[in-house]
């Protein structure tokens, strides 16, 4: 299990370093429109579509004029942003060839194109009822318009008048509806649900039961006077795509050949040995650092005790009562005093810990005066 998550995790690494280099060199995605019927964001229309979906009008979301075409007829409405990106004739074209046209984001160049009037320089009211003879607009209520625009003769106002301006613009002519309203202000996410503005939504968008809702794009552009905008993949040379291929494959092949082996731990021997003399200094040092007596008295008399036993014949891990017992009696002293020595409280300070120290040497030093006496008597 750990050789085998040890791949998993450098393959995973491999292939985040491999989709970061196709995003760096694979033409990226077209960005979605500001009012584009599939962006969920608050400037997107992706609500308005869903609701018309849930109201049984089928909606398509085209993203070329040829697309769009094909899907015209006479129950079909035809609804699009400003088509800023195509030419006058193919956007007039697009228009002719629709029974119904919506233009939720008109421009000033729609408004003459489709013959419906222009822009109003007047400010948008507060509030603003329908007030026009159109029976879709009946029973809805106020909307806040955005902008507004005043109509040439023959084109019905709604949400305004003639002479101020108005939210909504249509016009029947020769059969052909054309309508015309500021989306931004009112059908995208953000706004949808305030005052009327969804019922404006439905009355303009489901008159009938198919809705082509034509996305317009650089990609779908016949114009030659504006400046597409250049993708990472446009800007850079075609060569970098097959050197960061060719870079992944070393750096895999690399990975595999010097790669660590996930495997046991091994214990090996350290080719170095520390004498005990830097070992003893070294945690000296750090007792002492530490300001910590107590310990250090305990080091010197664990020590003490150890080598009291081995010099009295006593057992490694004699008892410090049953040491101090044997070295009062080899030293004829008493053996309160002894087992106060190595049995005893612990000196807390610096100064308390000197003379502990002092006792300790000089105990150890009677000792072996007394055993070396009676090794060396008759």
């Amino acid at each position: 299990m750990r050789r085998a998550l040890g791949w998993i995790l450098v393959i995973a690494l491999v292939l985040v370093v491999a989709a970061a280099g196709l995003l760096l060199s694979v033409p990226a995605a077209a960005q979605r429109d500001a009012l584009d019927p599939e962006r969920p964001g608050p400037g997107g229309m992706q609500a308005l579509a869903q609701i018309l979906r849930q109201e049984g009008v089928t909606v398509d979301v085209v993203r070329t004029r040829a697309d769009a075409q094909s899907r015209l007829d006479d129950r079909t409405t035809l609804v699009m942003s400003d088509p800023y990106t195509l030419s006058d004739t193919a956007a007039a074209e697009l228009a002719d060839a629709a029974h119904d046209l919506v233009l939720v984001s008109p421009s000033a160049r729609m408004l003459h194109l489709l013959r419906l009037g222009d822009y109003a320089t007047s400010a948008p009211p507060a509030r603003a009822r329908a007030d026009c003879a159109v029976p879709a607009f009946a029973h809805v209520g106020s909307i806040a318009p955005g902008q507004l625009f005043r109509p040439v003769p023959g084109v019905t106002a709604c949400f305004g008048n003639a002479d101020d301006g108005a939210a909504v613009l249509i016009s029947e002519r020769d059969g052909a509806r054309r309508a015309i309203v500021d989306g931004a202000a009112l059908f995208t996410n953000e706004h949808l649900a305030e005052n009327g503005n969804a019922a404006v939504g439905l009355a303009l968008l489901g008159g009938r039961p198919h809705v082509v809702w034509y996305v317009p794009s650089f990609a779908d552009s016949d114009r030659t006077d504006i400046d597409v905008p250049k993708t990472l993949a446009d800007l850079t040379p075609g060569w970098v795509t097959p050197v960061i291929v060719l870079g992944m494959i070393t750096a895999l092949l690399a990975a595999v050949w010097r790669g660590r082996r996930f495997g046991p731990l091994v214990a090996e021997t350290l080719p170095v040995t520390v004498r005990a003399s830097e070992t003893m200094l070294g945690r000296a040092r750090l007792t002492a650092k530490a300001a910590d007596a107590a310990h250090a008295a305990d080091a010197l008399r664990t020590g003490s005790v150890s080598r009291l036993a081995a010099c009295l014949g006593l057992a490694a891990r004699a008892e410090p009562l049953a040491v101090a017992d044997a070295a009062a009696d080899r030293i004829r002293v008493d053996r309160a005093a002894c087992r106060a020595l190595l049995t005893g409280p612990l000196p807390g300070t610096d100064a308390e810990l000197v003379p502990f120290a002092r006792r300790l040497a000089e105990l150890e030093s009677a000792v072996e005066n007394a055993v070396r006496i009676e090794r060396s008597s008759p």
